[in-house]
């Protein structure tokens, strides 16, 4: 019944969110799957549609549920939306006949349309989900570096400048520790990078509405959110976002085997602030839920930073529209979605894996 890592051609990225999008509901549609989609309020890059799909497969009573996430971090979504039409296209014979499969395709719609991490608020998700009932956390490290993170200008003059304070700033405290003062999550710069906002912004909002309909009767619910960015080129590291000691970290060891923990410092990503998987069991309280992001590697840290800070720049002080903001879009898109068809194949395996290890762990 698994979803068996046999060698399969995966197509190329998509060129565009608008392509990825109708490649995945023709793959959703061949296979069978009871397709929704909820339209987003803003417009795409190209002045498209843009909305969260999510197929559906299996029994609609289904007690036992997977749950694949594309695109949390838009850009990121090139390749879980590759993945996840693979599967529709091929694999779905292999859903095991009790367990029921969601994929929801492009969690954040206008981050993956505009090529950005971050949504129309320029706020990143996965730092969204804190406790809002509560003071955001203080990240007084970030707010000293704020200013060179990004500038004002993006001038060749200032861009060396800002790196050069940066690189002394990493010769000081060392690069790891640089890493988690600037990508754990900051709530004072709205043009800032690694944003996690003022409150729960659309897509989170749309999270919590979609689990309290779809998630409410479930009793075991496995969940893989698809990432890029960190790690080795072509890697999918598996990142849990709870403490190794936890119930639901046992569990998901058990079930995918080399599970590294965000939590306790364990993984390629430093703790995070707002993480929307560490909040999973609110949105289905009543269920069994075990989750997992695979973070696939492509380009080192200091490039993909040099690529997230010219898209917040061009997107604070630019101008997204212009001819001129081409060439950083497509340095993000290198920075998170590499095109080399190589990198593409290399993914596979690791989702394959994943994904038939929750098939025979709930289709039992």
């Amino acid at each position: 019944m698994a979803c068996k890592a046999a060698p399969v051609t995966i197509s190329p990225l998509s060129p565009s969110y608008a392509a990825a999008r109708s490649a995945f509901l023709l793959a959703a549609g061949s296979a069978g799957a009871t397709v929704e989609s909820t339209v987003h309020p803003r417009l795409g890059l190209d002045g498209e549609e843009l909305a969260v799909d999510v197929a559906t497969l299996g029994p609609a009573d289904a007690e036992d549920l997977v749950v694949v996430v594309s695109g949390t971090h838009g850009v990121e979504g090139y390749a879980g939306s590759a993945l996840q039409t693979e599967w529709l296209q091929s694999h779905a014979a292999e859903l095991p006949r009790t367990v029921g499969l969601i994929m929801v395709h492009a969690l954040n719609p206008f981050g993956f349309s505009w090529v950005r991490r971050v949504n129309e608020d320029n706020v990143d998700l996965n730092r969204n989900f804190v406790d809002w009932t509560l003071p955001p956390p203080a990240n007084p490290a970030y707010d000293r570096m704020a200013d060179l993170l990004v500038p004002r200008s993006w001038s060749d003059t200032e861009q060396l400048r800002t790196l050069t304070a940066l690189l002394e700033i990493v010769a000081e405290v060392g690069m790891e520790q640089m890493q988690t003062d600037v990508t754990s999550g900051q709530y004072t710069d709205p043009n800032g990078v690694f944003y996690g906002g003022a409150g729960p912004v659309w897509s989170h909002r749309w999270l919590r509405e979609f689990a309290a309909a779809r998630l409410s009767t479930a009793r075991r619910v496995a969940i893989i959110d698809l990432h890029t960015g960190l790690g080795p080129w072509g890697h999918g590291e598996l990142i849990g976002s709870e403490s190794a000691a936890s119930e639901s970290h046992r569990r998901a060891t058990r079930w995918w085997g080399d599970v590294r923990s965000m939590v306790d410092g364990a993984s390629a990503s430093a703790a995070l602030s707002g993480d929307w998987l560490a909040a999973a069991a609110e949105l289905a309280p009543q269920a069994e839920v075990t989750g997992v992001a695979i973070e696939y590697g492509t380009v080192d840290e200091l490039n993909s930073l040099q690529a997230l800070r010219a898209d917040a720049w061009l997107h604070a002080h630019g101008d997204p529209t212009s001819k001129k903001s081409e060439p950083i879009r497509a340095a993000l898109r290198a920075a998170f979605a590499d095109d080399d068809p190589a990198w593409v194949q290399a993914l596979w395996p690791r989702f394959a894996q994943v994904l038939g290890a929750a098939f025979e762990q709930l289709g039992v």
